[in-house]
């Protein structure tokens, strides 16, 4: 039995490399894209839209599609889907007459797989026999951030070798990994988060709970907090600090990863020693900290210190509310882990857009928008709070 779910917890942490994959990647390619296929950048930019509402359309649907069919089936397609997506990226651009119809193609493709792996997974290793779940959870979560480091890492080693010409030999070695991972996943036992005969909580049940609405808003702060900062971490660096794009992306977004997913690994290694409301508040305050370093302090080590700091500081939010969700709503199943990714996309879109207004008021001044970021930090800690005066 030990041994059994350690294949799936595995597999469930390349399926987190996966989706770094298929998130991080083709951003890597836009001006590639812009330059060999004439595609204008508001096309190009809106590529992450297109990824972002499929994988919001998922997040609503899969509810009954993965208890139908099942999850084992469910994750596999998901994997298939990811692999197909990145090799029609290599083919559909070149033999179509509308080269950017291809590339649309290919994102939907994929981004059904990413949007898949990321409703199901989770309640994956949450239902494998594991000793502490919380842990599980959190070392789970940091698989995503080494995918995201792994894949900017490689991808530009490659480019730096061999050029940016050869992207379709990068991408169709990317492709190898989600389709060996179904193979893993086809050997590996995938454990029911109910007893026998017992079904999960429907939308409606889920609804009438007070706790649901708490963590649905947990939810959304952590993904808002989380990439308030990540996604501009890099145009910072380079506009309000006046540093290189190389170096930008090093000291901004990918000490950012680094850090949340050191976050993640120390809880998931430390876990069972930790109190995880008390850890959930204490980054909320970090996060605040944080923004204030780089929304108020005009000293550059101290805001790209900021950066780092954030990234580790938002690292144990997104898994932890999924932990605390699952431990106060018995039986909340498919549903109430999709529901749950729902609202982190959500967030994940708002707390950039948020940042980005704010800033365009301000005459551009990120500053201003990371100030205003403030309110999902202050809104996660109230929610920590809140969620212990409810029990299923």
């Amino acid at each position: 039995m030990k041994t059994d779910y350690k294949i799936t917890l595995h597999a469930s942490f390349v399926a987190y490399i996966v989706q770094a994959i298929v998130n991080n990647f083709i951003p890597l390619l836009f001006v590639m894209f812009q330059t060999n296929y004439n595609i204008p950048l508001y096309k190009i930019t809106f590529l992450i839209t297109i990824n972002f509402i499929v994988q919001l359309i998922i997040d609503i649907s899969s509810t009954e599609f993965a208890d139908k069919i099942g999850y084992k089936a469910s994750v596999i397609i998901a994997h298939i889907c990811s692999t197909a997506g990145l090799i029609l990226l290599t083919i559909l651009p070149d033999i179509m007459s509308d080269a950017y119809a291809g590339i649309v193609i290919s994102v939907v493709v994929y981004a059904i797989g990413g949007g898949l792996i990321e409703v199901l997974i989770s309640p994956i290793v949450e239902a494998c026999p594991t000793d502490n779940k919380e842990k599980a959870m959190s070392l789970l979560h940091s698989f995503y951030c080494w995918g995201c480091m792994l894949v900017v890492i490689v991808s530009s080693v490659f480019f730096a070798l061999f050029g940016i010409v050869n992207w379709k030999i990068l991408t169709l070695m990317w492709s190898i990994v989600p389709i060996m991972n179904a193979c893993l996943f086809a050997s590996a036992p995938i454990y029911s988060l109910h007893k026998n005969g017992e079904t999960g909580l429907s939308l409606r049940q889920l609804f009438s709970k007070k706790i649901f609405f708490i963590m649905i808003i947990m939810m959304l702060c952590a993904g808002a907090s989380e990439q308030a900062v990540s996604q501009w971490a890099s145009a910072f660096a380079e506009q309000e600090l006046g540093i290189s794009k190389t170096i930008g992306d090093l000291a901004g977004p990918m000490a950012f990863a680094a850090l949340m997913g050191t976050s993640r690994l120390i809880y998931g290694i430390k876990g069972d020693k930790l109190n995880l409301d008390k850890f959930m508040k204490y980054s909320c305050l970090l996060c605040i900290f944080s923004y204030l370093c780089l929304a108020l302090v005009p000293i550059p080590a101290i805001n790209l210190m900021g950066c780092a700091v954030c990234g580790f500081s938002v690292g144990i939010l997104w898994p932890g509310t999924f932990s605390k969700a699952s431990s106060a709503i018995k039986g909340g199943g498919t549903a109430l882990f999709a529901m749950l990714a729902l609202a982190g996309d959500i967030g994940c879109s708002v707390g950039p857009t948020l940042v980005g207004m704010i800033s365009s008021s301000f005459g551009n001044n990120l500053r201003a928008g990371i100030f205003a970021a403030l309110i999902f930090p202050v809104v996660m800690i109230l929610g920590v709070r809140g969620s212990r005066k409810f029990k299923d």
